[in-house]
Formats: structure tokens, sequence, C-alpha cells
């Protein structure tokens, strides 16, 4: 399927178990994104779907913005991160990220050009939960949120 992270057809690449599913449509606090993107094209096509899917989102330009997000606006369950960004790439971002004990049970998915097996799986065994390639349809973010427990059908 296009725009998938995972090997065609295959979906061991997530890491799952880290909660249990949330619900997105209920009327409790809405869960909160952190989209992560130097285009601000792409911040508002990414933060359009999450939020069409129940999210409330926080954006950032590059990894530095998004580490102050983290700190300033506190936890967020899911942040989609793109990889190459200037300041700080998101790779460093997502390093960054699960060194902190305070945002290592954030869901971080890898939303990216990067195509190169090398480098997603580099991102994933970084502790990136799921990669998303670029360029992907809010169908294939429902399914990758679906994954990783974020999202219900």
């Amino acid at each position: 399927m296009p725009g998938i992270g995972s090997t065609p057809g295959r979906h061991a690449t997530h890491r799952t178990g880290m909660r249990s599913a949330w619900n997105v449509q209920t009327k409790e606090a809405a869960v909160r994104a952190l989209v992560v993107d130097d285009s601000r094209a792409i911040r508002s096509i990414i933060g359009k779907s999450v939020k069409e899917l129940g999210f409330e989102v926080l954006e950032a330009g590059h990894g530095i913005e998004a580490l102050e997000r983290l700190r300033t606006h506190g936890v967020v369950e899911l942040a989609l991160v793109d990889w190459n960004m200037p300041e700080m790439n998101g790779f460093d971002f997502l390093v960054a990220a699960r060194a902190n004990p305070a945002w290592k049970e954030m869901i971080i998915l890898m939303v990216t050009t990067e195509t190169e097996m090398s480098q997603m799986q580099r991102a994933l065994e970084a502790g990136a939960n799921e990669y998303v390639m670029k360029p992907f349809t809010k169908d294939v973010l429902r399914e990758k949120l679906q994954l990783v427990g974020l999202a219900t059908v």
C-alpha cells in the first residue's frame, strides 16, 4: 500500500503495548498531537488531517522548536515528525525525546520522504513507533494511528 512505512503486508515494525487504545472521538480532554515539519504547508495539511481524526494540534517548524513546545505545553500523546529539517532534524528530535523520561511514552510517527529502508530501521531502532511516507492520505494516517492504538475504526 503506498505511503505506508512498514513493508507491504507486514506491520511488525511498529512498537505497541505502550498504552491502551485511546478513543479520540470522546468528549473527554482532547488527545494532543505535535506536528513537526519545516514546511508550513505540510504542517497545515497534516494538522488538518489529525484534527479531523479528533486531535488537538500543536505545531513546530523544527526539532528545537518541538522540544520547546513539549517543555512549555506539557506532554502530548502523539508527535508526527519530518526527518529533514533545519536547526534540528527529526531523527535528532526523536533521540532527544526518547532520552527524556517525561516523553518516553509519547507515540512518535516519522512522517517523511526518507524512503531508504536503512533510515526507516534507524528511526524504529531509536524509538519511532511507526513510519509514514510522504505523500500519504488521511486513510493511511488513520491506519498508522490504529496500529499504535491512537485511533478507533
